[in-house]
């Protein structure tokens, strides 16, 4: 309970801050009164007939916790934005076909509300692809179950449920376009598509299901990278361009070649980047890009900082790169070396930015709303476990490996088991492998086989009697960008073969962890793929870390919501754990891990721990 003294103190302080944001807040219309109006004109957009310069960040919606949405809209406003943009993800919105859920942490709607009420324009970029770094780059898993259908494309089946989904989506969005009263006043068609294909056709598709639906937005428009122009932009609509650090000159140079009539728009300056396992945290120059965001506005041009703040990938929603040879899974971290940390705290960057801004615009920036501290909880060091041997449920019987997409199941793992004869033994090749498997014999580790580095062959020994042959699969994140997303089922795609032969029978069981607390934990040690419980007393709820330095491969949650992944190649070995989601007392913390043993610990950290490279 809140002292009466520090709750006023509290208001008191709130009051002024908001205070001090509306006075520098732009002017939306009201509610029934005349409509605001942005247009293109020449190469500049214009709002209510006056010239305006998008200076805009990109935050999710999802990557954020709720609780925080605002302290993040006025971090916004004192760093100087005036818009943030957002994508929105289909799979987080429509998770099973026909179940739609805009609730809590979902509720993409309420997210551009307090947009607008904290003095922000909004841009939307509802794909129906998002890349983003994201679970199949936004789109739902259950797409791939209808192997016929043909993810971004101008497949019928693919544009009738992308419809269907955008129909949906445009009861949310449009009343809160700016003819509507609301902040939106642009929405993106596609994302980058001419990095993918050429094929207009689909991307006409996209434009009029949007129309349709209701989200036709004042300015609709495209983005792609600048070499790529021709294949991704509409001839009728504004085109963007999304580059990096030191491209600047060059990529406005080749999209006044392409649109010597049109906006001077970046819809990404990536001012930062995203994490691979196994490779090193980035850590980019901010210096020298707030030198090119300062010549960016003082040449007229509108831009879009991506990102704003990165956030968390929470939960199984991490994306991965390939180019179809290889694989790279992101980390739950999307950091991004942003302006804010993946905690919003305001980095050197941020405030490199801010100086820029302002000298840009000549405008007085609202403060800083106060600092969200993180803090450290004690940890019970004992934990209870439970095998998962023990608490696998009922499987399917299947004389042919079956995909999780063919279960109904989106993230998690699976287990795929088979008999093996006396005799049986030799060479194990696992084809289409979605992707990390542990491979079990009579549940003892026989070795491990890594989509990210190639691997799906080992030696069985020779079995002196019949055995049980387990293949353990991790959906480590499908993949968010290249056509490769076409075929990103989970599990085991292709073939297995025992010393040449395809076994005849298979118990497959489907281990999607949505929920985890029908776990049978007992107070004893476990090895192997086993499930840790312990508790985190907190005295006031605030924001901490979880460092997973002692743990191995897997997964957490925090009562009961799974916070991300945890892997001992780094670069990450902290997971963000918001205050919002703990309550005072003891706090259930839950983990999987794959290669369990007795060295298994958890503990609160102040701070991110990261593997690092500057680039």
């Amino acid at each position: 309970m809140v002292h009466r003294s520090v709750r006023f103190l509290m208001k008191f302080t709130l009051g002024l801050v908001m205070g001090a944001m509306a006075l520098a807040s732009p002017a939306f219309a009201a509610q029934g009164g005349p409509a605001a109006t942005f247009t293109v004109s020449g190469n500049q957009f214009l709002l209510n007939g006056k010239p305006f310069q998008i200076i805009a960040g990109s935050m999710h919606y999802t990557r954020v916790p709720r609780a925080y949405w605002r302290d993040r809209f006025r971090k916004a406003r004192a760093m100087g934005l005036n818009t943030i943009t957002t994508y929105v993800f289909w799979n987080v919105n429509e998770p099973k076909p026909g179940v739609f859920d805009f609730r809590g942490q979902n509720d993409i709607a309420e997210y551009v509300r307090e947009a607008q009420q904290e003095g922000l324009y909004v841009i939307l970029r509802p794909g129906p692809f998002v890349c983003a770094e994201w679970e199949l780059g936004g789109y739902p898993s259950w797409l791939l179950k209808d192997r016929s259908l043909v993810l971004r494309s101008s497949d019928p089946k693919y544009i009738a449920a992308m419809q269907q989904w955008f129909a949906r989506l445009g009861k949310e969005i449009h009343p809160l376009l700016l003819q509507n009263g609301g902040p939106i006043i642009a929405v993106q068609v596609e994302n980058e598509y001419g990095s993918f294909g050429d094929d207009h056709g689909y991307m006409e598709a996209v434009k009029t299901a949007l129309q349709k639906s209701g989200m036709n937005a004042p300015v609709l428009y495209t983005a792609d990278g600048p070499d790529v122009l021709a294949k991704g932009a509409l001839p009728e609509l504004p085109a963007v361009i999304n580059f990096g650090a030191g491209d600047a000159a060059s990529s406005f140079a080749k999209l006044e070649k392409f649109r010597p009539h049109g906006p001077r728009m970046t819809g990404e300056y990536w001012d930062g980047w995203f994490d691979h396992w196994g490779e090193k945290h980035h850590v980019t120059d901010g210096i020298l890009q707030a030198k090119e965001l300062a010549w960016m506005l003082g040449k007229g041009h509108s831009v879009n900082l991506y990102m704003f703040e990165g956030g968390t990938s929470f939960g199984w929603m991490n994306g991965a790169n390939s180019d179809g040879s290889n694989y790279q899974p992101d980390t739950t971290s999307y950091d991004y070396d942003a302006p804010l940390d993946e905690q919003g705290t305001p980095r050197e960057k941020f405030f490199l930015f801010r100086d820029v801004i302002k000298n840009a615009t000549g405008k007085v920036l609202p403060p800083l709303p106060p600092a969200i501290k993180p803090t450290t909880f004690p940890v019970t060091q004992h934990l209870e476990s439970a095998s998962l041997w023990s608490n696998l449920p009922v499987p399917v019987e299947s004389a042919k490996l079956l995909t999780m997409e063919d279960l109904g199941q989106s993230y998690g793992y699976i287990l795929y088991r088979t008999k093996l004869d006396a005799g049986a033994g030799g060479q194990l090749s696992v084809q289409g492998l979605h992707d990390y498997a542990q491979i079990y014999i009579n549940q003892k580790l026989a070795g491990v086989m890594d989509r990210r580095l190639g691997t799906h062959q080992l030696t069985l020994p020779v079995q002196r009697a019949a055995s049980t042959l387990d293949i353990l699969v991790e959906n480590s994140g499908r993949v968010n960008y290249t056509k490769v997303i076409r075929g990103e089922r989970k599990g085991i795609t292709g073939e297995v073969m025992v010393d040449g032969k395809q076994p005849g029978h298979w118990e497959i069981y489907s281990l999607p962890m949505e929920d985890v607390s029908k776990v049978h934990f007992l107070p004893e040690p476990c090895n192997g793929p086993c499930f840790y419980r312990t508790q985190m007393e907190v005295s006031a709820p605030a924001d901490t870390y979880l460092d997973t330095q002692q743990m191995h491969k897997g997964e957490v949650w925090i009562n009961g919501r799974t916070l991300g992944r945890f892997w001992s190649i780094g670069p990450q070995f902290t997971l963000y754990t918001p205050g919002p989601w703990l309550h005072p007392g003891k706090n259930d913390i839950l983990f999987f891990d794959l290669l369990g043993d007795a060295k298994d610990a958890i503990r609160s950290v102040k701070n991110t721990i990261f593997t690092t490279t500057t680039s």
